[in-house]
């Protein structure tokens, strides 16, 4: 029996094989029926089509190419409108040098330039250099060039329909240069599929125009929607700004930007091995929700580079949630040869030959900012505030006197009088809360410490001023020379803790607490194995844990600077952390992250009352670390009010 067995299976075999190698050979006879196709050149017209496909991708894209040619041939003013979001007309004119008669025919030939001999690929000067724009746009609609060039006699036109260029005629135009592209992707019909809606090709068009005007702060730009005939509306102006480069730059983004970018942000100026970082950062406290107030640019060229994007970022990495963007107007400038812009087809994104000292640059910039700054990162209340405020807006609010009200102004409607006795302002010091004394090394300064006088009107001169009151057990009120400012004490004391276990880890100084008797947490599966694959890291913070049985982990050991807190609420906020961020980020940022955590648990709560003293320490402290503006998470730690905007709230300004 079990010889025929292996007989059997030694011929199902053969059969297998034999029908294998039968469909092999009739798979051979097929593919040798395939017709083998010829290799051949294709004519100018299609290739013009594949190239348009690069450079021409959308409107917006025929407009940068465009604009960015004014700008090389040195234009002062660039207008530019559209139609129907650029699908039906792209028009661009300048006062630049302008084109010569006899060099029309060539500029609009494929890979014809002016700006570069062909012999140095690297060494790029200019915005545009391959000499693919006007061709490619050329192919796909309808495009007319008029121009006049410095000291020439008569301008001309010339007309390229669908790739075909007809013959230079004389045309009626002062100085410069006017560029029309009508019907777009007209000879490649397919392409418009690909489009988006009318809006949202103008929004893109905007966008694309702003950039360009923030990288050209001397160039008036203004751009108009002539959809439906006429002069269209404009639908953005920035005229040329004055002053020197820094100024200008300034103005521009005050107009592109907004008021408010300008006033919350601070200039840079960095450099290091021949790159030069310049332009403003904003502080943390002005941030959106997406990176849609960040403009890049490199040697003049707006572009949207990773690892410039992603080292802005990482040199807010603490200051910022992580659902907010920073925002930023920064250029970077260097050797044309030390940075290759031909990396992509619309030169959106460059590489650099010596990414790690570009990458040290921007970080170490920004930060340093950042931290010079760091006290001027509280947010004042906004002058729309204030004017919404004031009493004549409101034209319910009687208002008894514009001058300083009498005391029987005060009092008028009701029937008491002031107790005597009563000072004219005081407010009295709350009481420390009950409860577990603090460690030493989170405990507030004595009295000593921060000068013991009873009489602490020099401390108004401090820049965020002497202790007055606390407000709903939460808020510290402070007066200054010239104003008042509010204080949320937790985030601002998360921040102080926060920098102090910092400075500790990075000196190696944290000292651990055993527990006398060890904590054990029940966690759910796969919050129990989270924190379980970064338990190195926490060790290295001294938060000492371990596995122990079923889903729980038990803590043997905690960090001495947190002092008595919520074993158990720590470590779930902990998993929190890794589940909303996951562990794949790198070591510096996740023990960052968890010393955030770690931070907020021996912070000052919210409903603990302080003494004056205690209040002045918070303040005293906040004046000595350059990041208390804001917390941990990114939100503000104190506002301002000046003076003079609480007379203006009072109607006496």
């Amino acid at each position: 029996m079990h010889k025929f067995r292996s007989v059997s299976r030694q011929l199902r075999f053969d059969w297998t094989l034999v029908h294998v190698i039968s469909e092999s050979m009739a798979n051979t006879e097929t593919e040798s029926e395939i017709p083998r196709r010829r290799i051949r050149q294709l004519d100018d017209a299609a290739v013009h089509r594949i190239a348009a496909g690069e450079v021409v991708e959308r409107p917006s894209s025929v407009i940068k190419e465009l604009v960015e040619n004014s700008l090389d041939a040195g234009a002062t003013a660039i207008n530019v409108a559209y139609a129907d979001g650029g699908k039906t007309l792209i028009r661009v004119t300048d006062d630049g040098q302008g084109i010569p008669p006899d060099q029309l025919p060539l500029a609009v030939r494929n890979h014809a330039t002016s700006k570069i001999d062909g012999s140095d690929l690297v060494n790029i000067h200019s915005l545009g250099f391959r000499g693919e724009a006007l061709a490619a746009m050329g192919a796909t609609g309808r495009l007319t060039v008029r121009s006049r060039s410095t000291g020439s006699p008569a301008a001309a036109s010339i007309v390229v329909d669908g790739g075909v260029a007809q013959a230079v005629e004389p045309a009626a135009l002062s100085s410069g240069t006017v560029v029309e592209l009508a019907g777009l992707f007209r000879a490649i019909p397919a392409r418009l599929k690909f489009l988006r809606s009318d809006t949202a090709e103008a929004r893109e068009i905007n966008a694309t125009v702003k950039r360009l005007a923030i990288a050209a702060p001397q160039v008036a730009f203004t751009l108009h929607d002539v959809s439906g005939g006429g002069s269209g509306r404009r639908r953005f102006r920035a005229d040329r700004e004055p002053g020197e480069p820094a100024e200008a730059l300034r103005g521009r983004l005050r107009n592109i930007i907004g008021k408010e970018f300008v006033e919350s942000a601070f200039p840079i100026d960095a450099t290091t091995e021949g790159y030069a970082l310049r332009g403003y950062v904003a502080l943390p406290t002005y941030s959106r929700g997406a990176a849609v107030s960040q403009f890049l640019f490199v040697n003049g060229r707006s572009v949207k580079d990773r690892l410039f994007a992603g080292t802005i970022r990482a040199a807010y990495a603490d200051l910022l949630s992580r659902d907010r963007h920073p925002a930023a107007a920064l250029f970077l400038d260097c050797d044309p040869d030390r940075v290759d812009v031909n990396v992509h087809p619309a030169k959106a994104e460059v590489r650099f030959r010596e990414p790690r000292i570009v990458r040290n640059l921007i970080f170490t910039g920004v930060r340093e900012v950042l931290k010079s700054e760091g006290r001027r990162t509280s947010v004042r209340v906004s002058s729309e505030f204030i004017d919404a405020a004031r009493p004549e807006s409101q034209p319910n609010l009687h208002v008894l006197n514009r001058g300083r009200p009498s005391r029987q102004a005060i009092y008028a409607g009701f029937d008491m009088q002031r107790p005597e006795g009563l000072p004219e302002a005081h407010a009295w010091p709350a009481e420390p809360s009950e409860g577990p004394a603090p460690s030493p090394e989170t405990a507030l300064p004595s009295e000593a410490a921060v000068g013991g006088q009873k009489d602490d009107t020099f401390l108004q001169e401090a820049p965020l001023g002497s202790a007055r009151a606390q407000l709903h057990s939460t808020y510290i009120v402070s007066e200054t020379r010239d104003g008042m400012i509010i204080v949320d004490q937790h985030a601002a004391h998360e921040r102080l803790v926060y920098e102090r276990f910092k400075a500790q880890v990075s000196e190696n100084a944290v000292n651990g607490q055993p527990l006398l008797i060890p904590e054990i947490v029940e966690l759910d599966g796969q919050d129990r194995e989270n924190i379980l694959g970064v338990a190195e890291d926490l060790a290295k913070l001294r938060l000492n844990i371990e596995a122990f049985g079923g889903s729980a982990v038990c803590v043997r050991e905690v960090p001495a600077i947190l002092g008595e807190f919520n074993v158990p609420a720590m470590i779930k906020d902990i998993c929190d952390e890794l589940a909303g961020s996951g562990r794949t980020s790198a070591l510096n940022d996740r023990i960052d992250r968890l010393l955030s955590v770690m931070s907020c648990h021996r912070s000052i709560r919210a409903g603990r009352q302080l003494s004056t003293i205690e209040m002045n320490a918070v303040l005293r402290e906040m004046e000595g670390n350059p990041f208390s503006g804001q917390c941990n998470h990114g939100r503000p730690t104190y506002v301002e009010l000046k003076l003079a905007d609480i007379e203006r709230l009072f109607g006496r300004r």
